[in-house]
């Protein structure tokens, strides 16, 4: 018995001592570091993390794209070689894509060429275009295809392809549901009976340096642009597209609806040439952010990382 109790006596001191110790120590007063050994701290520069923002081409995933046009900065875009002269064909008229097959790139357009303050409404019209700036609903956000203007207004923009051989002209809408449009080169007419769809019967031609296009047979299920100008189905456009450098091209629509403004009328806009970028697929699908910015939760989608594989 008492040889257990010195032996939990001893284990008791074991505990204690440096319990006690710890305990002493923190009752001393800190350590005061001499002032000649401070050293004052260095602000470190911070790092833009690798594919941060300061190096992403907005509406380009990263990695895909060139520099911008027109040698300006906008939207993050890298400043573009200065404009030169239009590319042209061995027949000397301009070219709407790059010089040779080689030269990849993309036209991005921007405003649109309606201006609700000035566009001749009729009165339901009127108030089509004033439900639409305030209730954002558009079919181009729910994978619906664009034709018009409105191809050209995507943060990805659209390719435009020639074909001389087959007299057709191709615009490719880069951001929407795996679409193109099509332009008969080859001096046909409208049909007499036309099927609407999205992107209408285009034929065109060459006026000088001018690509014309004349649509007709368009449908009611998509905006001409971004919510401006409602649409009926007797809507008739004509579109003028002019290269004025390598960098630049002047768009001009005219548009002749009597089912919903009271006379024609015609806007512009400038299209921008972004060099080196090509088109690549995007999956326009119901998991996109899309639907967010449609119902008012989200305010900006972020596009700088790949969104395909």
């Amino acid at each position: 018995m008492r040889n257990r109790l010195a032996t939990l006596a001893g284990a008791v001191i074991v505990f204690l001592v440096p319990v006690l110790a710890g305990s002493l120590d923190a009752q001393q007063p800190a350590q005061q570091t001499p002032p000649q050994a401070q050293q004052p701290q260095q602000a470190q520069p911070q790092q833009a993390p690798p594919g941060g923002r300061n190096n992403v081409q907005v509406g380009v995933p990263d990695g895909r794209g060139g520099r911008a046009a027109g040698g300006g900065r906008g939207r993050g875009r890298a400043a573009g070689p200065p404009a030169g002269p239009a590319p042209r064909n061995a027949q000397g008229r301009v070219l709407l894509a790059g010089a040779t097959p080689k030269d990849k790139g993309v036209w991005i357009g921007g405003g649109g060429v309606g201006n609700r303050n000035t566009l001749p409404y009729q009165p339901w019209t009127k108030a089509v275009s004033a439900d639409r700036a305030i209730n954002e609903l558009e079919p181009h956000t729910r994978c619906k295809a664009s034709g018009s203007q409105r191809q050209f207004l995507t943060p990805y923009g659209a390719e435009i392809v020639e074909l001389p051989e087959l007299q057709r002209v191709y615009i490719f809408d880069i951001g929407g549901p795996h679409t193109f449009r099509t332009i008969y080169m080859d001096g046909r007419s409208h049909p007499t009976n036309l099927s609407p769809t999205y992107y209408g019967h285009s034929i065109g031609w060459w006026d000088g340096d001018t690509l014309v296009v004349d649509t007709k047979g368009f449908n009611e299920g998509f905006w001409i642009d971004r919510g401006a100008a409602p649409h009926t189905d007797q809507l008739h456009t004509v579109e003028r597209y002019t290269r004025t450098d390598s960098v630049s091209m002047r768009y001009e629509m005219t548009v002749d609806d009597p089912g919903a403004y009271t006379k024609p009328w015609s806007g512009t806009m400038n299209l921008r040439w972004s060099a080196g970028v090509e088109l690549f697929e995007y999956v326009c699908q119901q998991q996109n952010y899309a639907h967010e910015l449609m119902v008012g939760g989200g305010t900006r989608v972020d596009r700088t990382t790949i969104i395909v594989p």
